[in-house]
Protein backbone atom coordinates (compact mmCIF):
# COMPACT_ATOMS: atom_id res chain seq x y z
CA UNK A 1 0.00 0.00 0.00
CA UNK A 2 1.37 3.38 -1.01
CA UNK A 3 1.10 5.92 1.82
CA UNK A 4 -0.30 9.42 1.35
CA UNK A 5 -0.34 12.48 3.60
CA UNK A 6 -3.54 12.37 5.61
CA UNK A 7 -3.73 8.56 5.70
CA UNK A 8 -4.77 7.14 9.05
CA UNK A 9 -3.61 3.60 9.72
CA UNK A 10 -5.30 1.74 12.56
CA UNK A 11 -4.00 -1.26 14.45
CA UNK A 12 -5.57 -3.00 17.45
CA UNK A 13 -4.09 -5.39 19.97
CA UNK A 14 -5.00 -7.01 23.28
CA UNK A 15 -2.15 -7.76 25.68
CA UNK A 16 -1.81 -11.02 27.61
CA UNK A 17 0.13 -12.16 30.67
CA UNK A 18 2.37 -14.12 28.28
CA UNK A 19 3.14 -10.91 26.35
CA UNK A 20 4.29 -9.28 29.61
CA UNK A 21 6.36 -12.35 30.56
CA UNK A 22 8.12 -12.42 27.18
CA UNK A 23 8.76 -8.67 27.18
CA UNK A 24 10.06 -8.87 30.75
CA UNK A 25 12.49 -11.58 29.68
CA UNK A 26 13.69 -9.63 26.63
CA UNK A 27 13.80 -6.14 28.15
CA UNK A 28 14.82 -6.92 31.72
CA UNK A 29 12.07 -4.55 32.93
CA UNK A 30 11.09 -6.44 36.08
CA UNK A 31 9.20 -3.77 38.00
CA UNK A 32 6.91 -5.31 40.62
CA UNK A 33 3.86 -3.86 38.87
CA UNK A 34 4.78 -5.99 35.81
CA UNK A 35 5.19 -9.16 37.89
CA UNK A 36 2.55 -8.92 40.65
CA UNK A 37 -1.14 -8.86 39.68
CA UNK A 38 -3.33 -6.07 41.04
CA UNK A 39 -6.54 -6.72 43.03
CA UNK A 40 -8.31 -7.47 39.73
CA UNK A 41 -5.68 -10.02 38.70
CA UNK A 42 -4.12 -7.80 36.01
CA UNK A 43 -0.50 -6.93 35.32
CA UNK A 44 0.61 -3.48 34.20
CA UNK A 45 2.01 -3.64 30.67
CA UNK A 46 5.49 -2.17 30.20
CA UNK A 47 5.27 1.22 28.50
CA UNK A 48 7.60 0.17 25.73
CA UNK A 49 5.48 -2.93 25.10
CA UNK A 50 2.51 -0.62 24.58
CA UNK A 51 4.73 1.44 22.27
CA UNK A 52 5.09 -1.56 19.95
CA UNK A 53 1.72 -0.64 18.43
CA UNK A 54 2.91 2.41 16.45
CA UNK A 55 6.24 0.73 15.74
CA UNK A 56 4.36 -2.23 14.22
CA UNK A 57 2.62 0.14 11.81
CA UNK A 58 6.02 1.60 10.90
CA UNK A 59 7.39 -1.89 10.37
CA UNK A 60 4.48 -2.82 8.12
CA UNK A 61 5.50 0.06 5.82
CA UNK A 62 9.30 -0.44 5.98
CA UNK A 63 9.94 2.72 7.98
CA UNK A 64 13.48 3.03 9.30
CA UNK A 65 12.88 5.25 12.34
CA UNK A 66 15.06 8.23 13.07
CA UNK A 67 13.13 9.71 16.01
CA UNK A 68 10.35 8.38 18.22
CA UNK A 69 8.60 10.38 20.93
CA UNK A 70 6.25 8.72 23.40
CA UNK A 71 4.03 10.28 26.06
CA UNK A 72 2.63 7.61 28.36
CA UNK A 73 -0.66 8.93 29.75
CA UNK A 74 -2.31 5.98 31.55
CA UNK A 75 -1.35 2.47 32.53
CA UNK A 76 -2.28 -0.39 30.22
CA UNK A 77 -3.24 -3.72 31.81
CA UNK A 78 -3.34 -7.30 30.65
CA UNK A 79 -6.68 -7.88 28.99
CA UNK A 80 -6.91 -4.31 27.69
CA UNK A 81 -7.48 -3.80 23.99
CA UNK A 82 -5.54 -0.85 22.61
CA UNK A 83 -6.45 0.83 19.33
CA UNK A 84 -3.60 2.75 17.73
CA UNK A 85 -4.19 5.34 15.01
CA UNK A 86 -1.16 6.55 13.08
CA UNK A 87 -1.65 9.76 11.08
CA UNK A 88 0.73 10.31 8.15
CA UNK A 89 1.57 14.02 8.35
CA UNK A 90 4.44 14.48 5.91
CA UNK A 91 6.02 12.53 3.07
CA UNK A 92 8.98 13.97 1.18
CA UNK A 93 10.77 12.27 -1.70
CA UNK A 94 14.57 12.36 -1.29
CA UNK A 95 17.24 12.21 -3.97
CA UNK A 96 18.49 8.84 -2.70
CA UNK A 97 15.21 7.30 -3.88
CA UNK A 98 13.85 7.14 -0.35
CA UNK A 99 10.90 8.94 1.20
CA UNK A 100 11.13 10.85 4.48
CA UNK A 101 8.09 10.38 6.72
CA UNK A 102 6.66 12.18 9.73
CA UNK A 103 3.68 10.70 11.55
CA UNK A 104 1.83 11.12 14.82
CA UNK A 105 -0.13 8.52 16.75
CA UNK A 106 -2.80 8.16 19.41
CA UNK A 107 -3.50 4.96 21.34
CA UNK A 108 -6.77 4.47 23.23
CA UNK A 109 -7.97 1.62 25.41
CA UNK A 110 -11.31 -0.15 25.04
CA UNK A 111 -12.90 2.56 27.23
CA UNK A 112 -11.86 5.32 24.78
CA UNK A 113 -9.25 6.60 27.26
CA UNK A 114 -6.03 7.92 25.72
CA UNK A 115 -3.11 5.84 27.03
CA UNK A 116 -0.25 6.83 24.72
CA UNK A 117 0.49 9.52 22.17
CA UNK A 118 3.51 10.61 20.24
CA UNK A 119 5.17 10.90 16.89
CA UNK A 120 7.96 9.47 14.80
CA UNK A 121 10.04 10.34 11.79
CA UNK A 122 12.29 8.36 9.53
CA UNK A 123 12.63 7.12 5.98
CA UNK A 124 10.69 4.54 4.03
CA UNK A 125 13.12 2.00 2.59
Amino acid sequence: MLLKVGDIITFERSFTVRDVELFTEISGDQGNHHLTPDEQGRLVIQGLLTATLPTKVGGDHNVLARTMNFEFLRPVFTGDTIICEVNIEKLERRENNRTAINASFLCENQNKKLVLKGDFSGVIL
